[in-house]
């Protein structure tokens, strides 16, 4: 180490060393000061890498005399200490990752992450739950439904919801002050078709130029299945012999089957399979599946003149319950089944089609009756010499 080397200011010395970023020596400034009888020398900075001069460690050394400054130790302790706080705060995002972190059966996770993350993340969940007041919940809330998008709106705040509870419960941060509340949804709307609208789209369907989105138009009407599901699925997982479908990882986590009808057995054989892809219908990537057909799912739904709003799969997913609901041959728990709904709430929807299907067979002893007291008031009213014939 170089000799020190005093300056025109009492208390200030610097030594020589080597710069660091350049070539040559840069002078590195220290301070000496007495305060409550105790001597402190303290190094206040280099030449170059700091812009230190001896006069700017003059200033220093009377601001630290009178404690208006803290010394570059001190400043290192509580940076690291500020560092060590943020990285030990528990976060709205690092409760929500920890969260699936615990959780890793839960498959409907990882489609929640994506609106995590893009609603979420780098907003609301760089708070704790304690710093959240009830103006946040309702501006994001706002900003989505201004957007349109009132179920997703929805979804957000039971995903921020569930994050803050699942904190609370495991006690890694206190309750929150207010109610996170979620907007209500009317998520008993079923879409439907008519029969002139069904013979309509089967006619598009067969005339349709993209007979991929026609032929997974089809699955999702046949089936029932989820459009994931139909993207997903392999030609391994049909079994041609015993009628079924293998449905695997589904929405509701666990894997299902669901029989092969007719219909969709035909749609099935329809198909070339392409060499090389396990899967029924093959994505642009080799080896993957297909994840979009927007465009020939719109034209279809264009040509056959589907009602506004109708989503072209989803729609016909809704549209195969319906059907099978309100023949009055189904029962909710086979339907249940035949949906892969992991709960019954999600078929109650379709109760009040398949009560109408009861009423309309429960009608029948009506007319049978009616047709009973017809006949006995026409023998009664018939004239005496007909009726002793």
């Amino acid at each position: 180490m170089s000799k020190r080397v005093k300056t025109k200011y009492p208390g200030v010395f610097y030594r020589e060393a080597k710069r660091i970023g350049g070539t040559g020596t840069e002078k590195i400034y220290y301070i000496v000061f007495k305060q409550d009888g105790k001597v402190f020398e303290e190094k206040v900075g280099r030449q170059y890498a700091d812009d230190m001069t001896e006069a700017r460690a003059n200033r220093i050394r009377a601001e630290r005399i009178e404690g208006k400054r803290q010394s570059r130790k001190e400043i290192r302790e509580e940076a690291t200490a500020v560092k060590n706080a943020e990285e030990n705060k528990w976060t709205i995002a690092k409760l929500w990752d920890l969260y699936c972190e615990t959780h890793p059966e839960n498959k409907i996770l990882r489609h929640e992450a994506r609106k995590f993350d893009h609603y979420l993340r780098n907003g609301l969940g760089t708070k704790e739950p304690a710093e959240l007041v009830s103006l946040d919940v309702d501006r994001i809330r706002l900003k989505i439904q201004k957007q349109g998008k009132y179920t997703t709106a929805a979804r957000i705040l039971e995903l921020l919801r569930r994050t803050v509870n699942f904190g609370v419960k495991q006690g890694l941060v206190p309750s929150i002050r207010f109610e996170i509340e979620v907007p209500r949804l009317n998520n008993k709307v079923t879409e439907d078709l008519t029969p002139d609208q069904l013979t309509a789209l089967l006619e598009a369907l067969d005339s349709a130029t993209d007979q991929t989105a026609a032929n997974v138009m089809r699955l999702a009407l046949y089936s029932g299945m989820r459009r994931t599901d139909i993207f997903k699925l392999k030609w391994s997982d049909i079994d041609w012999s015993m009628g079924f479908i293998k449905v695997v990882d589904p929405k509701g986590g666990q894997e299902q089957t669901i029989p092969l009808t007719n219909s969709a057995r035909a749609v099935f054989e329809s198909i070339n399979p392409t060499e090389g892809n396990p899967y029924v219908f093959p994505g642009s990537i080799n080896g993957a599946h297909l994840s979009e057909c927007r465009r020939g799912l719109t034209s279809i739904a264009a040509a056959s003149g589907l009602p506004k709003g109708f989503r072209p799969l989803h729609g016909l997913r809704h549209t195969y319950a319906s059907m099978l609901a309100s023949s009055g041959r189904v029962d909710l728990y086979t339907l249940q089944k035949l949906l892969t709904h992991k709960s019954p709430a999600m078929t109650e929807r379709y109760a009040h089609l398949r009560n109408e299907a009861l009423k309309r067979a429960a009608s029948v002893s009506d007319d049978i009756i009616g047709a009973i007291q017809a006949h006995a008031k026409n023998v009664v009213d018939m004239p005496e010499r007909e009726r002793r014939k």
